[in-house]
């Protein structure tokens, strides 16, 4: 789709790698990074979804990965080097859910959660900060949830991931300040996403933050002039914590 973006888009000339690209926040937040004059690269499992996605991009390079697959995040950092010579932003918005008791669960299906959420996200960092710190210039944005700082009944294992995103991003900072790139944490509140499709009883939909006002907030984390950064931002619903 021709937009027409000239020098004045504020993310014209830069790069962006988004996982979990297909639908919910990942696609909001590619669709609204297409549309303030980035290429997006567009990361997730199902190749289906990203064709769609793509098709209201102007500069878009569909690559499926799972990144719970080591190799294939090395691919997907690979192919956006190969087709579009750079890499200036990076969000990790690919994500997985299960609910439940601890009681009534096994470790087995925590591990989902704990391989896309959180080392997924770790391991896509990591892949992005070689040409990062070789241009001097980038920017990461790791999407958590408010499940990390609010306990939150049957929802333990996929806490524990979100808060370790948190955690993580914040060391990340710390040890990528000096070489130029800047790491930031997303903390959204409850989002109207097909997450909730297969979770009965949840909190009334429509009172939730839609999927395009995270994608607002991740373009002013990621158009902030060079000197300064917004390392964690919380954006909840207006009614407050579901």
């Amino acid at each position: 789709m021709e937009r027409g973006h000239g020098a004045s888009a504020p993310l014209a000339g830069q790069v962006a790698i988004v996982t979990g690209a297909g639908r919910g926040i990942g696609r909001a937040i590619a669709e609204r990074f297409g549309a303030e004059g980035a290429a997006v690269v567009l990361a997730s499992r199902t190749a289906a979804d990203l064709d769609r996605v793509a098709k209201g991009i102007e500069r878009a390079v569909v690559v499926p990965t799972d990144v719970a697959d080591d190799a294939a995040v090395e691919r997907l950092v690979a192919r956006a080097l190969e087709r579009l010579g750079r890499v200036d932003i990076l969000v990790t918005a690919a994500g997985v859910a299960a609910f439940g008791p601890v009681a009534q669960q096994t470790p087995r299906d925590w591990d989902s959660m704990l391989a896309v959420n959180l080392r997924g996200a770790m391991v896509c960092c990591r892949a992005v900060l070689p040409p990062m710190l070789a241009q001097r210039r980038g920017t990461i944005i790791n999407v958590a949830s408010i499940a990390a700082s609010r306990p939150i009944a049957g929802a333990a294992a996929y806490t524990v991931t979100k808060a370790g995103i948190v955690g993580f991003s914040r060391v990340l900072a710390e040890e990528l300040r000096a070489g130029g790139v800047r790491v930031g944490v997303l903390v959204p509140g409850a989002v109207d996403t097909p997450l909730w499709d297969t979770i009965p009883g949840g909190p009334d939909r429509a009172r939730m933050l839609r999927p395009e006002d995270v994608a607002r907030a991740a373009v002013l984390m990621a158009t902030l002039p060079p000197g300064a950064t917004l390392e964690e931002l919380t954006l909840l619903p207006a009614g407050g914590i579901l």
